[in-house]
């Protein structure tokens, strides 16, 4: 007899078990549908103009950029650059690929017609750094700087202009 109040016992706990999964589910069902159902209505319903909405088009309509005039363009280097460089403990070996920041295509067609002048004053800028100093925001932050002013530099003597306004520094690595 006992024997039978357990096997009713289990049985019951096992279906319980059954209910527990079956509501989890469920909910889980309802989840997504309930995600999906607001991403897709979301994504495609237009949001309401209030006139804060309008003033700021307006003010940003009214405003020039700031700065030279020209959309700003980005010239990419064609290959990374790779070098050594000395440090306290151990030379280290840097890879950086850089982009050009540009006003107007005038500036860009000047910059992608000296390509190897850039790209020679860029490697002597490079070569001129030190592993410790590279390790810091500040040092890389300096050698972007004094990479820009070399470049401008070099840009001015065969161009007669600046040309680029900046040079960043899209990937970075040094082991």
């Amino acid at each position: 007899m006992a024997a039978d109040g357990d096997l009713k016992l289990a049985e019951g706990i096992s279906g319980l078990k059954k209910i527990m999964m079956l509501a989890g589910a469920v909910l889980v069902v309802l989840i997504l549908a309930a995600g999906g159902y607001f991403y897709f209505l979301g994504a495609n319903s237009a949001s309401p103009v209030t006139n804060a909405d309008e003033a700021a088009t307006e003010i940003t309509a009214n405003v020039k950029p700031a700065g030279p005039e020209g959309n700003a363009l980005y010239v990419a280097m064609p290959r990374p650059f790779v070098f050594n460089v000395p440090g306290s403990a151990r030379d280290r070996l840097v890879q950086i690929k850089v982009q050009l920041l540009v006003r107007g295509k005038n500036n860009e067609t000047i910059a992608l017609r000296h390509i190897p002048l850039i790209e020679a004053s860029l490697l002597a800028a490079f070569s001129s750094a030190n592993a410790d100093e590279l390790i810091t925001t500040t040092g890389k932050d300096a050698l972007k700087n004094k990479a820009l002013s070399d470049v401008q530099q070099a840009l001015l003597e065969v161009a007669g202009s600046a040309v680029v306004e900046e040079v960043l520094f899209t990937s970075f690595v040094m082991q």
